[in-house]
């Protein structure tokens, strides 16, 4: 049987969502109509990915009726949260299953189709999502993270290298290390730097990333393991969400602007060409004008070359949804458009500094892939997806380099 998987969300969503297929075997299709089982992986952190799934689960009503025997399964953060109502409100869906339960998503699924599976397939994916915790133990106070996926439960040391090893014998060269707190990480007595050093030792693999890290973790030994192991690319995706340590302290981030910027520094210092992203929130409750200058301001002072930038939701359950929604729709909206615009300049000065340099580029298709640095690469001429290639940079456009691979 073949199954479409839909996940919404983070990046910890959309490996959820494969890590829920792997073990039934199950073939997966990208064409809904051949499908006999809808995957919905849903997120909740922000009311907008909420609203977009709970539409689509309306409108696959029509698709589950199409033909008998069609299974449309809901699972994920908003499963979590509401998954009561939503099985009172879509009658049809054959399985609620929240975030909490990930792990018994295949048994319960298995009931559904009376133990039938099929032999496991091959993957062909050149980067691969591996799950090491889940939950978090910090209380950010706009954030449902906590209560939908609970305590930080880290895997086993060695489960997950056997499965970046599995991954790379399944073809792929990259792989992504996700937790809610990525660094919180520790399994009898080793910590996350630990596995980093692990992860770079798997033969066949030529890159090590992670997301997302939380910079009260950022330590020595983390910092020492990014510089010291090769294949730990340089890039660090560390959410700021405001540069006001006034919005900070509401917020409940346990650090400061200044703390922030030191650790940055202290990693910049051992991995000199570092590329920084980061996450940032906009028109949290009580976010002043001077607030929103000063996480301006962090954007050229941590020197970043791009940001996941979103104005606040309120999300019934957090210890912030009872402040409300002070800050108005009008300001937020022209917050991010400032917010946006900067960022902007920073990525577009991070490309052009690459501008003759010549870099290594993994290809997701023929003719598009990633450097090192996470920047977004199109060739000028295809090669093999899948490879890895080195290639000049001729040009640039806003968000992307353009590049050649030459002799």
């Amino acid at each position: 049987m073949k199954i479409h998987v839909i996940s919404f969300g983070c990046q910890m969503s959309v490996a959820d969502g494969e890590e829920m297929v792997r073990p039934l075997g199950l073939e997966p299709t990208e064409d809904l109509e051949e499908a006999g089982i809808v995957l919905v992986n849903t997120c909740t952190v922000r009311e907008h990915a909420e609203h977009r799934a709970l539409s689509l689960i309306g409108r696959l009503k029509g698709w589950k009726e199409a033909k008998p025997g069609r299974l449309l399964v809901v699972a994920g953060c908003a499963a979590q949260r509401a998954g009561v109502w939503i099985e009172r409100r879509f009658p049809y869906v054959d399985l609620v299953i929240g975030a909490l339960s990930v792990e018994q998503y295949p048994n319960a699924l298995r009931k559904l189709l009376d133990k039938q599976t099929t032999p496991p397939r091959p993957r062909n994916a050149v980067s691969a999502f591996v799950n090491i915790m889940r939950g978090c133990d910090f209380a950010c106070s706009y954030c449902i993270v906590p209560k939908v996926r609970g305590p930080e439960r880290s895997r086993p040391f060695d489960d997950i290298i056997r499965e970046v090893s599995g991954r790379v014998d399944e073809g792929a060269k990259e792989v992504m290390l996700l937790g809610q707190t990525v660094n919180a990480y520790h399994d009898s007595g080793r910590d996350f730097a630990d596995l980093l050093r692990a992860v770079d030792k798997v033969g066949g693999l030529a890159r090590i990333r992670f997301m997302s890290p939380h910079p009260s973790r950022l330590d020595e030994r983390m910092t020492a393991a990014m510089a010291e192991c090769p294949k730990v690319c340089p890039h660090l995706h560390l959410p700021v969400q405001s540069g006001s340590d006034r919005i900070l302290a509401a917020m409940r981030r346990t650090y400061t602007r200044a703390k922030f910027l030191e650790k940055v520094a202290a990693l910049r210092r051992l991995v000199p060409d570092l590329a920084l992203t980061t996450d940032i929130i906009v028109g949290f409750p009580g976010e002043t004008e001077e607030d929103f200058k000063e996480t301006l301001s962090v954007v050229q002072d941590a020197d970043l070359c791009g940001a996941y930038c979103t104005k606040y939701s309120p999300r019934q359950g957090t210890p912030a949804y009872p402040l409300g929604d002070p800050v108005l729709k009008a300001v937020k909206e022209e917050r991010l458009s400032r917010l946006l615009s900067e960022v902007g300049k920073g990525m577009e000065r991070h490309l052009r500094a690459l501008l003759g340099k010549r870099l290594e580029i993994l290809l997701d298709t023929p003719t598009d892939g990633r450097t090192r640095y996470y920047f977004h690469a199109r060739l000028e001429e295809p090669a093999k997806a899948g490879s890895l290639v080195t290639a000049e940079v001729t040009g640039c456009t806003e968000t992307a380099l353009k590049c050649h691979i030459g002799l």
